[in-house]
């Protein structure tokens, strides 16, 4: 666990949790993203987790990671929201996840697994909540598992059985799921550009909002906009011509979770650099065995 603590923080701060891609770091998603330098002028906390497994991947294939207090890299990812909460001043209230590749994989199970605790969130190049299941796999394995049919974009069903799949991992919930805007490239061969279109089937049939329209040229040129409903619970943006991965759009997605006021946005993609240091805890997947550790940075 690795966070990020403005001084100017607010109160009761809101918090991000950004999640890297596959072979990436906490500190990769720290200095290519722009959520620490924002957090000083909008008084959030931004959590950024390190994957444990020796390919540096999310396990978002295991049932327990897949499955509402299950266990696994998901449990272990809320244990420190729990933390930040309890120990940094962070509102429970105001908990978003965003993440791209991987962590774009991992923030769609955890909109799916834990929507008692986020509330909105912005996946980029991802896949639908268990669309990467294994049934071989298991929480902690050295090395994360891989499906091939759903990297491959060949996992297709109906809305409706992947809302029903989205809402098995949380048997009897009957609450409220995340905002979801999902980004994704057509010339995406990693993690095939087909996964966005059962994404929106599935957030559609969760959230209950259908598809009302499309934009083009939004948020900017080549760029389309897919907006279900009114807009306020699912976008989705298909990138004409871009690859693994879609870049992060920072001020977008603070907009999305109501951090910036949608007037400071730009037309660009970001990647404003962090120029400060990380602190560093350690959690489990077990809510009653979080530490803290030494801390190596300053804020």
């Amino acid at each position: 666990m690795y966070i990020y603590v403005p001084t100017t923080k607010l109160s009761l701060a809101p918090i991000i949790v950004a999640i890297h891609w596959c072979s990436g770091s906490a500190n990769d998603y720290f200095s290519d993203t722009g959520y620490a330098t924002y957090a000083d002028t909008y008084g959030y906390i931004v959590i950024y987790p390190d994957s444990p497994s020796s390919d540096n991947c999310w396990d978002v294939a295991s049932l327990a990671s897949l499955t509402h207090n299950g266990g696994g890299d998901s449990l272990t990812i809320v244990n420190m929201v729990k933390y930040a909460t309890a120990n940094y001043g962070g509102d429970a209230s105001k908990v978003y996840a965003t993440g791209l590749s991987s962590g774009a994989m991992m923030t769609n199970v955890l909109a799916g697994a834990y929507p008692d605790v986020f509330k909105a969130c912005t996946a980029y190049s991802g896949v639908p909540d268990g669309c990467f299941y294994v049934s071989t796999a298991t929480a902690g394995m050295a090395q994360a598992a891989w499906n091939t049919t759903c990297s491959s974009g060949l996992s297709v069903q109906t809305a409706q059985q992947w809302g029903n799949l989205v809402r098995s991992y949380y048997p009897g919930y009957t609450g409220s799921y995340p905002k979801m805007a999902l980004y994704h490239g057509t010339a995406d061969f990693t993690l095939a550009y087909p996964n966005l279109a059962e994404e929106m089937k599935e957030w559609s049939n969760v959230l209950g909002v259908p598809r009302s329209q499309n934009i083009s040229n939004t948020p900017i040129a080549g760029y389309t906009k897919m907006v279900y409903g009114d807009g306020t619970k699912l976008v989705g943006f298909s990138a004409l011509d871009v690859g693994h991965s879609v870049p992060v759009r920072t001020e977008d997605d603070l907009v999305w979770f109501g951090l910036m006021p949608s007037s400071s946005t730009i037309s660009t993609a970001t990647s404003t650099k962090a120029s400060t240091t990380l602190s560093t805890s350690t959690t489990t997947s077990s809510a009653s065995s979080t530490s803290t550790a030494a801390h190596w940075g300053q804020w």
